[in-house]
């Protein structure tokens, strides 16, 4: 009954705010749009459609208000002002109460007042995203912190939109081909977990210590350092970081910075975390990243919100990294190769057929500035190439194509001109000589003997055990063939020792007659 309700709540949202005109957009058949003006008639829409998009999705919920922070960083496939409207969804999403935060806080340090917990506490929200909003404070000794405070009642919120989209996954499989070939049932529980994982902002503390000690040495990005001690699930402190977001971009040319330095270290951040550490910022839209404008640290990116991090394994990050490497190579034969060793595609699918199709999509869009490359048009003929040949949607990769998206927004607002394949194809070359080299082999090595120490002594013992696993009639076979194969060699030594005391015994003899002869002479 709930989820039912909820899907009424939806519908009329989508009616009231006009957002059924947005999505119109994209149907061209004129029955459709006739069809809804019919339903709709009589309301009225004053407002922009930008406005009434976000302040539609903002009253849809948590859900829908992160749909919306992805879009809004695809300014090629939106209008401006549309754009514009959803780039607020990024960190001004109306706050909750001070009261409820403070609440909220006291409780979760088991009932101390703000003003035993801080020096001061800003009562006002300087940030408010979809799941939680910040607040500045100082702690007692005059450290300056961020705090950062959960939405309250956000599970069942969130739990009841999921169950919703699980429901729908399940209708899409089961009624269209391509939704099956989609797998959207484990593209909506990655997404679960990841949401589940966002709630618990202990999770994200731990995220952002383990990104912090990862980029250390790359000194590109700052990452806050936690507070732990005044860390709890729906409530934590971190260090306060001062920057100017990167969607303001004047802001960010008045203090002078490098743009287009700027977005090299973007995408040098971006394939260091992927490549190297398997561990990356999975919500990098503008509202969580800003630049750092302090004399010590001018020209770095801050990092903020750790709720959703990705993670990759050796063989995801191989099989990407051989992908990455085709392509800037324009080798289509070896990416058509790739998909169907690493079962993406059917095994019998003919490699020639695959390369041409991936050739046609991906060759006209090489040597040429990114902001002439059409990623709606390349999507779409991707779409149409991955159906007819069948090609499974990896769900551990999802995280990724989305965190893709929002490194492409960005590098559109930073420099237009922003050649990607040529900024990655060293790094990642270098990245696959170190993997596929002698370095990389040594490296292994160093990290494995650690595990084989531990594994030498007992291999005798193992090699037991797996003899007598393979069962009883083998085991006696082996054990009769070898007590044979024993005897036999008792037999022949025993021979070879009786030969040898004869030959002793005779060349014994042969020394005392000859020693003897002469006396008997």
């Amino acid at each position: 009954m709930k989820r039912f309700a909820r899907l009424v709540f939806i519908v009329v949202t989508v009616l009231r705010f006009g957002l059924d005109e947005v999505a119109l957009s994209a149907f061209p058949q004129r029955w459709v749009r006739a069809l809804v003006r019919i339903v709709t008639l009589g309301r009225r829409l004053d407002a922009p459609r930008g406005v009434r998009l976000r302040e539609g999705l903002v009253r849809l919920g948590p859900i829908f208000v992160k749909f919306g922070q992805v879009l809004s960083t695809r300014r090629d496939l939106l209008p401006p002002e549309v754009a514009d409207e959803l780039a607020k969804l990024q960190d001004r999403v109306p706050p909750f109460p001070a009261a409820a935060a403070r609440a909220i806080v006291e409780k979760a340090f088991g009932g101390q007042t703000l003003e035993g917990l801080f020096e001061s506490f800003e009562a006002e929200a300087v940030a408010s995203a979809s799941i939680a909003q910040v607040h500045f404070a100082t702690l007692r000794g005059g450290r300056p912190v961020a705090v950062k405070v959960l939405r309250p009642g956000m599970l069942a919120v969130i739990e009841n939109d999921l169950a919703l989209l699980h429901q729908l996954a399940a209708w899409v499989e089961r009624l269209s081909a391509d939704g099956r070939r989609l797998r959207p049932r484990e593209v909506v529980a990655e997404f679960d977990t990841y949401l589940h994982d966002e709630l618990d902002l202990v999770r994200e503390a731990a995220n952002a210590t383990q990104l912090r000690r990862n980029m250390e040495g790359l000194g590109l990005v700052l990452v806050p350092e936690m507070v732990w001690d005044l860390c709890r699930a729906n409530v934590i402190v971190m260090e306060r970081m001062s920057g100017v977001p990167i969607g303001q971009v004047e802001r960010l040319r008045e203090a002078g910075v490098d743009f287009k330095k700027l977005a090299r270290d973007g995408v040098t951040i971006f394939f260091t975390q992927v490549f190297r550490d398997g561990f990356f910022h999975a919500d990098m839209h503008p509202g969580n990243i800003f630049v750092s404008t302090a004399p010590a640290s001018f020209g770095r990116y801050i990092a903020l919100d750790f709720g959703i991090m990705g993670t990759l394994t050796e063989s995801d990050k191989d099989y990407l990294a051989h992908n990455f490497i085709a392509f800037f190579r324009r080798d289509y034969k070896r990416v058509a190769e790739l998909h169907i060793e690493s079962g993406w595609v059917p095994a019998g699918t003919r490699v020639d057929e695959l390369e041409g199709a991936i050739r046609a999509v991906c060759e006209p869009q090489f040597a040429r500035p990114l902001k002439d490359i059409s990623l709606g048009q390349v999507l779409m003929r991707l779409f149409q190439t991955s159906r007819r040949f069948n090609v499974q949607i990896q769900p551990q990769l999802v995280l990724l194509q989305k965190t893709l998206l929002n490194i492409e927004g960005l590098g559109r607002q930073l420099d237009p001109e922003l050649d990607l394949w040529t900024t990655a194809k060293p790094f990642l070359e270098r990245w696959m000589n170190e993997q596929v080299g002698w370095r990389g082999l040594l490296e292994r090595l160093r990290d494995e003997a650690p595990r084989y120490a531990q594994m030498l002594p007992g291999l005798p013992r193992l090699v037991h055990q797996a003899l007598q696993a393979r069962g009883s009639q083998t085991d006696e076979a082996m054990l009769r063939a070898l007590l044979r194969e024993q005897r036999r060699t008792n037999r022949l030594l025993q021979g070879l020792v009786w030969a040898g005391l004869g030959v002793l015994a005779g060349v014994a003899l042969t020394l005392l007659a000859l020693h003897l002869w002469p006396r008997l002479g």
